[in-house]
């Protein structure tokens, strides 16, 4: 499911699921997880870009496979149902700077996963959105506290509870994209930013991105409410979808 692609101090970690718009499955999520934990010791590595192969960065959860329903007995399914959680917070926790390289659908766990990263640079052409609510799932994996800490509450609201969709120029505007530029510029964009945190004085920055950490920590955890949530949206979601006439 990823790609790992190592370029001098610049570590590039690919979704690599291009036929299904690198929708996101309990092997995907666990696999970001491990991933960015194992940077911690990676004391070489100054960045990290997340990207997505093919049209888009990250459709959301796949749906046909969705991440953080398995486990047997109710531990391991709670387990499971922080899946998510454990994927994003990773991405959070990573002590080297992280750049989200976005393009085409940035959705749900999609959006989700580039909240988590320090910098967002996307294709003018991209589009945002988080879809959950209006498909009855809540939306989990510590999303809610992170936006709100990006945007604010007020326009957290708009994109969380109506599900409302925007473009790239209304992200940027936002503060959910820091920089954007035309589609064929993408990598020259990702890589101009690599370039200036890697000549940034080290100690310096990742002092102060523990200092941003620290600061963002107080908007509570959701370690344990974001999986019982899921875990109780997805079980009222399939007695909703059995008792509707039209399905």
């Amino acid at each position: 499911m990823l790609e790992v692609v190592r370029e001098g101090p610049i570590l590039h970690v690919w979704l690599n699921r291009p036929a299904k718009l690198n929708a996101l499955d309990d092997d995907a999520l666990t696999e970001l997880a491990e991933v960015f934990t194992g940077l911690q010791r990676s004391f070489d590595v100054k960045v990290v870009v997340l990207g997505g192969r093919g049209r888009s960065f990250c459709a959301g959860a796949d749906l046909g496979s969705l991440p953080g329903v398995s486990g047997i007995g109710e531990r391991e399914r709670r387990w499971h149902g922080q899946v998510g959680y454990r994927a994003c917070q990773a991405i959070a926790d990573c002590d080297v700077v992280t750049v989200a390289r976005l393009h085409g659908h940035v959705l749900g766990g999609g959006l989700a996963l580039a909240l988590a990263c320090d910098f967002r640079i996307a294709t003018a052409d991209a589009s945002f959105g988080l879809p959950e609510v209006q498909i009855g799932l809540p939306l989990t994996w510590g999303t809610v506290p992170r936006l709100v800490s990006e945007i604010g509450a007020a326009r957290a609201r708009d994109l969380v509870m109506l599900g409302t969709r925007i473009d790239t120029a209304t992200a940027e505007q936002y503060g959910i994209v820091h920089r954007s530029t035309p589609a064929d510029g993408i990598d020259d964009a990702v890589r101009t930013m690599a370039e200036r945190i890697v000549a940034t004085p080290e100690y310096a920055l990742h002092t102060t991105k523990s200092q941003f950490q620290a600061y963002a920590r107080p908007l509570g955890d959701p370690t344990y409410s974001d999986g019982d949530a899921f875990i109780a949206g997805t079980a009222f979601r399939d007695v909703s979808n059995r008792a509707s006439p039209n399905t």
